[in-house]
C-alpha cells in the first residue's frame, strides 16, 4: 500500500487508481508550523473524461529541497489524466481553505488559490524507472518550478531541507541510526478508526509532525516504527512523498520520503532512501547535491 500523509489525513487516495498514501497519526503527533519547507501536493483534474476539471484537492505531501524543487513520490504524479494541473502549497492548513471555498467550481477554486498565493503551479517529473521492482520501485518525483514565473520562494519563506550525501545512511550505520531522533512530517490522514461501517481514515490536509523509531536499513529503504506504545507517531494516507528527517551529528537530514506501510497506519512507515545512487541520479538534474 502506498501512502500520502502522516497518520492524520487522507487525500491522494481518491485521485488515481494507484495505491493510497499515508498521513500523520492522531497519537503522539503535533502541529508543525515551523516546518515551512514541507508542503502539500495538489492537483486539478478531470475524473469523468469529459474534458472539464471536476476535482481540486490535495493528494500527497512533499518537501522543498531548493528554491524551485519540491520533492515527492512518483505514485503521486503517475497516471494523472490528460490536462491535469499540478500545484504545491506551503500553507499549514490546506483543508480549511478548501472547505471555506467548497461552493466554487474546482477550476474557480484553483484560480482563487493561485490569486491569493495559497498555491504555486509547477511541472511534475517522475523517475522513468517507476514502477520498478520491490527492491527499488523508483518511487520518486519532483514538482519543478524552474520554468515558471512564480516559484514557492517568491510566495513563502522557508529554508530548503538538507539532502543526505551519497551513501550517508550506510556510513552512519544501523546502530547510530537506531539512537538518532527521527521525525516524519506530512498532510495525510489519521490511522484507521473503527466505526459502524468499518475502518475510516479521518482528517488530512493539515501539516503535522511525529517522532518515529528506527527498525531497519536496506539497499533502497528505511523501515521506521510508528508504534504508539513506544511514544511514536507516523505516516498514513496522504503523507506519501513527505519527509522523514534524521538528526545525525547535530544536523537534521532528509533521509527519505514516505512511500508505504501497514494498512491501518499503526505499525510501520516504509521510506524511500535519498542517499542511494539511483535516487541521486534522478535528483541531479534538478538539485545541486552535496
Amino acid at each position: 500500500m502506498k501512502r500520502s500523509t502522516i497518520v492524520a489525513a487522507a487525500g491522494a487516495v481518491t485521485l488515481l487508481a494507484a495505491s493510497p498514501a499515508a498521513a500523520i497519526n492522531t497519537y503522539n503527533a503535533q502541529p508543525a508550523p515551523e516546518r515551512t519547507e514541507v508542503g502539500a501536493y495538489l492537483a486539478l483534474w478531470d475524473t469523468t473524461g469529459d474534458g472539464v476539471p471536476d476535482r481540486f484537492d490535495w493528494r500527497c505531501s512533499g518537501t522543498m529541497v531548493d528554491d524551485d524543487t519540491f520533492l515527492t513520490a512518483a505514485h503521486c504524479t503517475d497516471g494523472s489524466p490528460a490536462g491535469t494541473r499540478t500545484f504545491v502549497s506551503l500553507e499549514e492548513d490546506v483543508q480549511s481553505l478548501l472547505d471555506e471555498h467548497a461552493d466554487l467550481t474546482p477550476s474557480a477554486q484553483a484560480d482563487l488559490f493561485l490569486a491569493n498565493g495559497w498555491v504555486v503551479e509547477g511541472d511534475p517529473h517522475q523517475d522513468a524507472r517507476y514502477p520498478g521492482p520491490a527492491s527499488d520501485t523508483a518511487d520518486i518525483a519532483v514538482v519543478d518550478f524552474a520554468g515558471r514565473d512564480v516559484t514557492p520562494a517568491d510566495v513563502w519563506d522557508f529554508t530548503p531541507a538538507t539532502l543526505p550525501t551519497a551513501g550517508q545512511l550506510d556510513r552512519v550505520g544501523g546502530t547510530t541510526l537506531a539512537r538518532a531522533p527521527w521525525t516524519v512530517v506530512g498532510y495525510g490522514t489519521a490511522e484507521a478508526q473503527n466505526g459502524p461501517g468499518g475502518h475510516t481514515h479521518p482528517g488530512g490536509g493539515v501539516r503535522l509532525k511525529a517522532s518515529e523509531g528506527f527498525n531497519a536499513l536496506t539497499k533502497s529503504w528505511v523501515r521506521l516504527s510508528i508504534n504508539e506504545s513506544k511514544g511514536y507517531g507516523g505516516a498514513c494516507y496522504g503523507d506519501s512523498g513527505g519527509p522523514n528527517f534524521v538528526t545525525v551529528d547535530g544536523r537534521q537530514v532528509l533521509a527519505g520520503t514516505t512511500i508505504t506501510g501497514d494498512v491501518p497506519c499503526k505499525a510501520t512507515n516504509v521510506v524511500y532512501r535519498l542517499d542511494t545512487a539511483p535516487a541521486r541520479a534522478f535528483l541531479a538534474p534538478f538539485v545541486t547535491l552535496r
